[in-house]
């Protein structure tokens, strides 16, 4: 076995290990039904509490929220991207859905909801207000189950805020005015006017609840759905089974984390595609708070602002943003840079090759821009890959053909040797060292695939522009896998496929993976198959193991390596005619199917 295919062996191998160790570890997700979070009426008492420090408002079970809430009118939002309402019950977003956003591929499926009210499956919902102090009484500032009235506005658009009043009759008044961009941004402004004769002590706050468990893509280890809070330069990442393991807080009242931050910082929950994020003003100071009550199975996020003492005849006033839709690169990244949202865009889990995965989605993205459909520009990005990468796969090509050229001195080599291993070892090296040929290059453009191929794995799953983007015919979701399945003669047939819960979705394979593994095939017939007969049956089934392997990945993923393995044959099969040989592919071809023949025979 000559040291070339020995390489070629190792490092497909290699790479047939780290695929199967990935599949195994981050199996292709299937989305978990939704259901309903029962919420006993103390749950939802424990889900109205605001933050415990220094003392926390009163609290309303489920069934009087719901009550109140029918009692109470809403406020309607309506911007390009977002329709809901606000209620005036505690002034809360809780009714928000994303137009642009189907739950399903059908434009005829309904759209996504993000925020839902109490008393609904899995309510979600932000609320505001201000904490009492010193001798400041609780009744004294607005809670979860104070009733506003509209002062200004009757409809939230990107062009009419709308301003919330509340008087608590001892001369305080509160106001809070709510804002909204074309996007996903909302500003809120809390103030206070004090019109007593005593100084009041209080500090404003922002909450985000979630009633039980959200539906999320359990043990998918490759996505982060749960917790993500910015602290100053540290970024951290909470999963909802590990929120349930913090620590009991007897302050907080329930388990809890709780950090200083000293001057940038954010704090939310993030899904697969949306999020939901509490932002203070860049610069400004507050403490972030991540709360679980086990008694009422209850996720909060906080923020709380300094306490603030508001003398007779003053007012005082605080304003944070609350950002509440898709995690669109371009929108998420503008807030960063043009509005100083320190390092919002980590907010999309990039993973631990987030020196890859980004810099990749910057080119896919700016290459969708340019182009107009996301398929092809995965197959740009495959160009500008191996436009890169070219100088060493040059070298690879180089050394592999000049290893061809040796082999006829490898050859007397062992002739010469016989049986001494030590003996061909040291004058193959002495050889390699005197053509200068390294038999290792071979390995290092396979090699360099496996992290790049990982990286964009990462980013067609987790990015929102590659959900339900269309490429060509059958492939209206690069995201997802090729829906057109062998089984049924790629739709010939009147019945489906079986689906991915099936123990047969793997032989259901569809064009593109049949593609990808023709494309593997016909590179390997660059070369004459191996004399040896363990070298020639794992080439001859390696393409094939690659097929049912990518067959349940993501389309965008296999038009890649498509791509790919289409743009090797050629850059091979052109550095070999330069260096005079002569690549006889249909030869090749030919000689496989003789030998089957002759097998079978």
């Amino acid at each position: 076995m000559d040291d070339q295919n020995k390489n070629l062996i190792l490092a497909t191998v290699l790479s047939f290990l780290v695929i199967t160790g990935w599949m195994i570890l981050f199996p292709p997700a299937e989305p978990v039904g939704e259901t309903g979070a029962a919420v006993t009426e103390q749950a939802a008492g424990q889900g109205q509490l605001a933050p415990a420090a220094p003392v926390p408002p009163s609290a309303a079970t489920t069934t009087d929220v719901t009550q109140q809430q029918a009692n109470v009118g809403r406020i309607k939002i309506d911007t390009p991207e977002l329709s809901g309402s606000i209620s005036l019950l505690g002034g809360r977003l809780d009714d928000l859905k994303l137009k642009d956003y189907h739950v399903e591929l059908s434009k005829e499926s309904d759209i996504v909801t993000l925020l839902r009210p109490t008393g609904e499956p899995e309510a979600y919902y932000a609320l505001y207000g201000w904490t009492p102090g010193g001798q400041t009484a609780l009744e004294d500032v607005p809670g979860p189950s104070t009733i506003w009235t509209v002062e200004k506005g009757v409809k939230l658009t990107p062009e009419t805020p709308v301003t919330l009043r509340w008087d608590n009759n001892s001369g305080l008044i509160f106001r809070r005015s709510i804002s909204v961009d074309e996007n996903f941004m909302f500003t809120i402004n809390q103030s206070v006017e004090n019109a007593s004769d005593k100084t009041h002590r209080m500090a404003p706050y922002g909450v985000l609840a979630r009633h039980g468990e959200p539906t999320t893509l359990k043990g998918f280890f490759i996505l982060h759905e749960g917790v993500v809070r910015q602290v100053d330069a540290e970024l951290e990442e909470t999963d909802y089974s590990d929120l349930t393991d913090l620590s009991y807080d007897e302050r907080e009242g329930a388990r809890a984390s709780v950090s200083q931050v000293e001057e940038n910082g954010w704090i939310g929950f993030t899904d697969h595609y949306w999020m939901t994020t509490l932002i203070p003003e860049p610069g400004q100071a507050f403490t972030s708070v991540v709360r679980y009550a086990d008694n009422a199975d209850i996720y909060q996020t906080q923020i709380r602002m300094p306490t603030q003492d508001v003398a007779p005849g003053a007012s005082a006033s605080v304003e944070t943003r609350l950002f509440a839709g898709a995690k669109e690169w371009e929108t998420i990244r503008a807030y960063q840079n043009d509005e100083g949202i320190y390092r919002f865009i980590d907010s999309i889990d990039w993973g631990w090759f987030f020196f890859l995965t980004k810099p990749i989605f910057a080119v896919l993205h700016w290459l969708n821009g340019v182009i107009g459909n996301m398929g092809w520009a995965i197959i740009g990005l495959t160009l500008v890959i191996k436009a890169v990468l070219f100088p060493l796969a040059y070298k690879s090509y180089v050394s592999m053909a000049k290893m061809k050229e040796l082999q006829p001195e490898m050859e007397k080599i062992k002739e010469r040797a016989g049986d001494d291993r030590a003996k061909v070892q040291q004058e193959m090296m002495e050889l390699y060292k005197s053509e200068k040929v390294n038999p290792a290059s071979g390995c290092l453009p396979i090699l360099l695939q496996i992290p790049i191929f990982f990286s964009l794995y990462k980013v067609i799953f987790v990015t929102l522009e590659l959900r339900h983007a269309h490429w060509i015919g059958w492939i209206n979701d690069l995201s997802a896998p090729d829906p057109s399945s062998i089984l049924n003669l790629f739709g010939l047939l009147p019945y489906a496929p079986p689906g991915p819960e099936s123990l047969l979705a793997i032989l259901s394979l569809g064009v593109l993976p049949i593609i990808l593994g023709i494309s593997m095939w016909l590179q390997q017939k660059l070369n004459p198959a191996p004399t040896d007969a363990t070298q020639a049956m794992i080439f001859a089934w390696m393409p094939w193991v690659f097929m049912f392997m990518l067959g349940q990945f993501a389309s965008g993923l296999v038009v890649y390596w498509i791509a790919n393995n289409t743009i090797t044959f050629i850059q091979q099969y052109t550095i070999m005619r330069s260096h005079g040989h002569k690549p006889d592919v249909l030869g090749n071809v030919l000689k496989t199917f003789k030998r089957k023949s002759k097998d079978a025979s």
